[in-house]
């Protein structure tokens, strides 16, 4: 919200500076965003009049005016404006003035005339234009007061961010009990004068929605003047709470919303049929709103009609039917409260909102609808004239008002510093929620204009807020905390971090809102989790992979004419268990693409492989015992992706992306990514010391013939079986297929490396094993290669 700072002070005056002011309110959490002030820096400007106006004879576009500045004497200004004309009072920049961006004001000749000065239009003095031509000031605007004081242009705009439970301090009147109550100046609420009643007509109202509409008021206004030009006092103040004049009747019901904050809104009576009746829109029906759209309006929108048609849509956007006109002669004044639950979502629904819809969604005052329509009704006689008829008043479903009490005990304890029952008494009261003392301490009825006052903590809150966060002393507790290390099994998270960009990898954060179609692609899952509210229709589910978020991420890439990327994320997968439960892990994903090196002298480029990723993964996991057997994905290519398991359980997968997927979104080339549960990653076997030995290791090579379809995985691991203290190492390293090899087969070089720690090996104990090497690889499949 956006306030004039000498608007608050005819209310409430809190005698601080701008920034002062700013401080206090941002404390109390009303957050300032914008302190700004009214008009931009300049001087000697003040209040002339225009004595005479003759063309000047060497231009046709110039005139010749004699000016009164107040300087005792007519002063000659030459001025080019099409509005200039004698008996007007404008602003008048006489010689040595300084106007916005430094201009200076001196005597100067214009066309061989002398001009001892300047007449400024709004636009020369920083000020919302609303006519082409001179700024014209009210008749009796004084000559020779400074411009500045006499349109209080030293005034501060602030722009104020409410929380959604503050909707009291969306008016002046709301700010200035806060103020005071902060600040325990005087509050002096606007008086509202009842109008007198010289009209017999009135407009009857229905509510056919009471548990959405809890009181509408109306009233008839006979014979005002439409065309009546709106007072500069009332057009200046919207214009400084950042709304545009439009109309003397649309300006007063403007300007009363931000004065009391309540909405209003103003019928043609003439355009009216029969009653007024607050309902639920009917099915498929119509409505050319305000703002030049036309909408079709759902069952589940609350709408002001008469007996014909639906006129408005309540607390969100007028009808262009019934709205007032330069002819409207009569008009019906609406004075309403809708429940927030009734209004709020419709200006996503319909695409627009309104300041009225602001405030109502988030709860107006349910006792200002009568103060209302008597402030607007005795701005629109004054202004507008006419004759006022009685208030006709319907009644639906009010809320009811909380009873609270707050302990002095609990205050202390929760806040941390003693505040006397008196005290709390006082800050209470200048909230305007009027305490009344108990055995037990305070008790509170909430008053209509704050929703949010259920519990004793919430009083709490206000009490903290007014006597001052500042003035909280921050005392520190007397116990000491420490820092307890990771056990050794457990990897940290930071670890981890360091551990992908040594390998060269960056870190990556995607949303884990994403778009369905990439869980259709990525995992097969066509029962994904969905958003009941999502931010975007492609942030509708949740992922249940990475691999969408890196593929996206690895577009954007290419798209900078990157062309060797490798991405890693760790972040979280939802999906739901067979009981439809929604259960969340942590995985590390990565992504990479390109070349297995960057581009050196040293090296041949070369296509990064799905070997090179298997070692960078195979590094990570070091310590844990893990196979990589081959699998299918929906999102990799067959015969290029495996499955990674550990003791016994599937922690992750890795391959390379498929072709149709290269293919749908783009990418010249095959990427290759992996997941891997985080608990896989972060767990570590416990560090074990191990003696060297002293006496020299044994090496022995064995090749074994084994057919095609026979893993590596599966010969070390029959390998593995034979349990002897001397073994240290077993490694392949060569494979040969061809010929010397019967059809369908192959044959696999192994490395064995025996070491004894006590004494030196012999070629009988080196014999032993061997032969049992060679028998567990037969129970594989596997011979001895002659």
């Amino acid at each position: 919200m956006q306030f004039s700072y000498s608007w608050l002070k005819t209310q409430a005056n809190p005698n601080l500076s701008a920034d002062e002011f700013a401080h206090l309110l941002t404390m109390s959490g009303l957050e300032v965003e914008e302190a700004d002030s009214a008009a931009p820096a300049f001087s000697g400007v003040v209040v002339a009049e225009v004595k005479s106006v003759e063309k000047h004879p060497d231009a046709d576009r110039l005139n010749i005016t004699q000016v009164d500045a107040g300087t005792g004497e007519l002063i000659q200004i030459v001025c080019g404006a099409p509005n200039v004309c004698a008996g007007i009072k404008v602003p008048c920049a006489l010689p040595g003035a300084v106007l916005p961006g430094n201009f200076k004001i001196k005597p100067t000749k214009m066309r061989g005339q002398v001009s001892n000065g300047m007449l400024c239009s709004a636009k020369e003095l920083g000020l919302p234009e609303d006519v082409d031509g001179l700024l014209v000031l009210p008749e009796d605007a004084p000559v020779g007061q400074n411009i500045r004081e006499y349109l209080d242009l030293d005034d501060r705009l602030f722009t104020l961010k409410i929380t959604p439970n503050r909707t009291d301090c969306l008016s002046i009147k709301g700010l200035a009990r806060e103020v005071a109550a902060l600040t325990q100046c005087d509050n002096q609420p606007v008086t509202i004068q009842t109008a007198s009643v010289e009209s017999k007509k009135t407009q009857p109202v229905r509510i056919d929605a009471p548990e959405d509409c809890g009181r509408f008021l109306s009233r008839v206004i006979e014979g005002v003047n439409a065309q009546a030009p709106t007072p500069a006092w009332i057009k200046q103040r919207l214009i400084r709470s950042g709304v545009r004049s439009i109309s003397a009747l649309v300006d007063i019901g403007n300007y009363v919303m931000l004065e009391l904050g309540q909405p209003m809104h103003i019928f043609d009576a003439d355009k009216l049929s029969g009653s007024l009746i607050v309902r639920r829109a009917k099915e498929g029906e119509t409505l050319a709103c305000l703002n030049d759209k036309t909408v079709t309006l759902a069952d589940n929108t609350l709408v002001i009609a008469d007996e014909r048609q639906a006129l408005s849509m309540a607390g969100l956007m007028g009808g262009e039917y019934s709205a007032v006109t330069d002819d409207t002669q009569n008009i019906v004044l609406e004075s309403a409260w809708f429940a927030p639950a009734a209004i709020a979502g419709k200006s996503r629904q319909y695409g627009f909102g309104s300041d009225s819809s602001f405030r109502f969604e988030r709860g107006v005052d349910f006792e200002l609808q009568r103060d209302a329509i008597e402030r607007v009704s005795e701005l629109v006689l004054s202004v507008c004239g006419g004759q006022a008829g009685e208030i006709v008043e319907a009644v639906g479903n009010l809320p009811e008002r909380n009873k609270v009490s707050v302990r002095t005990q609990r205050v202390e304890k929760l806040l941390g510093v003693a505040i006397d029952e008196a005290r709390i008494q006082t800050i209470l009261a200048a909230l305007g929620l009027q305490p009344q003392k108990i055995s037990e301490g305070l008790q509170v009825t909430s008053p209509s204009f704050r929703f949010d006052i259920e519990i004793e903590a919430d009083l709490i809150e206000e009490i903290a807020r007014v006597y001052g966060y500042e003035n909280i002393p921050d005392d520190y507790t007397d116990g000491c905390l420490s820092m307890m290390a990771l056990p050794e099994n457990r990897r940290s998270r930071f670890a981890v971090y360091n551990h992908m960009a040594a390998r060269g990898y960056q870190e990556v954060v995607s949303y884990a809102f994403v778009n369905e179609q990439w869980e259709h692609d990525f995992a097969n899952n066509d029962n994904p989790i969905r958003l009941q509210n999502p931010l975007a229709a492609q942030y509708s589910v949740m992922r249940s992979t990475l691999i969408g978020g890196l593929v996206e991420i690895l577009q954007n890439n290419l798209n900078r004419k990157q062309n060797r990327v490798r991405l890693f994320e760790i972040a979280r997968v939802f999906n739901k268990d067979s009981d439809g439960r929604f259960i969340q892990k942590e995985r590390l994903g990565g992504l990479v693409y390109g070349s297995a090196l960057p581009e050196q002298w040293g090296e041949k480029t070369r296509a990064a492989d799905f070997y090179d990723v298997k070692g960078d993964l195979e590094d990570i996991l070091a310590g844990r015992e893990v196979s990589f057997i081959k699998a299918e994905h929906p999102a990799l290519h067959p015969g290029r992706t495996a499955e990674m398991v550990s003791d016994g359980r599937v922690i992750g997968f890795i391959g390379e992306l498929h072709p149709q997927w290269l293919q749908k979104y783009d990418l010249p080339q095959a990427a290759l990514v992996f997941e891997v549960d985080m608990d896989a990653v972060s767990a570590r076997e416990k560090t074990v010391y191990s003696p060297v030995s002293k006496f020299q290791p044994v090496r022995r090579d064995l090749a074994f013939v084994m057919p095609e379809q026979t893993t590596h995985d599966e010969l070390i691991h029959a390998l593995k079986t034979v349990n002897s203290a001397l073994l240290r190492d077993i490694s392949i390293f060569d494979v040969y297929r061809g010929t010397g090899l019967p059809e369908g087969m192959k044959s696999m070089a192994v490395k064995v490396t025996l070491q004894d720690m006590e004494a030196t090996l012999t070629d009988e104990a080196v014999e032993q094993v061997v032969e049992k090497l060679v028998k567990a690889a037969e129970s594989a499949g596997a011979q001895l290669r002659q």
